[in-house]
């Protein structure tokens, strides 16, 4: 599966905000933004210039597709498919990259980013149901249950991943047990409950990909 393996850092520059791509590097000093640092290779003296409609709707949807850690044509597809879906696309869009294997896994804190939690699924130790599922995109459904495997649970870096649930919690749509590595999809969050996008103006993605 082709991925972005550059520096991630230089997104959220990009974008002017956090994504959270890092881990816990992003709560810390160290986080470029916290630093305020400009967007890399722009002169943080030049004045900047107005952005134009496809400029701002481009723009959103490049820091949603980044946040979730995809790329173009996987992230379209999911805009295709949130269109064909009853109800307001941007924020079926949402909903159906929340139900992405690879973002339960990183919010069950399995994972401490969404890259980290595409590798672990790659790597065959997380399963849905009992089943070995390896594919970071698989759509999860309500009252699916999500598991480590036997040799992912003698991880330590998931082991020092779950160190995180005592202290950041968990999101009300998700059920975990710690002690035995597993977590359940308990519902669909609605639009308002992701916090991490509560910047994001969908519509604008929505106002792209229909011109």
């Amino acid at each position: 599966m082709a991925r972005y393996t550059g520096p991630k850092c230089r997104y959220c520059r990009t974008e002017g905000t956090k994504l959270f791509l890092k881990g816990e590097r992003c709560f810390t000093g160290k986080c470029p933004i916290d630093k305020k640092k400009g967007a890399p290779g722009k002169d943080p003296r030049a004045r900047s210039k107005k952005k134009t409609d496809y400029g701002l709707q481009l723009r959103e949807k490049q820091k949603l597709k980044r946040m979730y850690c995809m790329l173009e044509k996987q992230f379209y597809l999911t805009f295709v498919e949130a269109a064909r879906i009853p109800g307001k696309t941007g924020e079926n869009l949402i909903m159906l990259l929340e139900a992405r294997l690879d973002n339960v896994v990183f919010r069950l804190h399995f994972a401490n980013s969404r890259n980290q939690a595409a590798q672990i699924i790659n790597h065959g130790h997380v399963a849905v149901n009992g089943k070995r599922v390896d594919i970071p995109s698989y759509r999860l459904k309500v009252g699916d249950e999500v598991s480590i495997g036997t040799h992912g649970q003698k991880m330590i870096l998931i082991k020092e991943n779950l160190k995180a649930f005592s202290k950041n919690g968990l999101v009300p749509w998700l059920s975990l047990d710690p002690d035995n590595m597993k977590g359940s999809f308990l519902a669909v969050p609605r639009r308002n409950e992701v916090t991490e996008v509560k910047d994001i103006q969908e519509q604008l993605i929505v106002e792209l990909y229909s011109r």
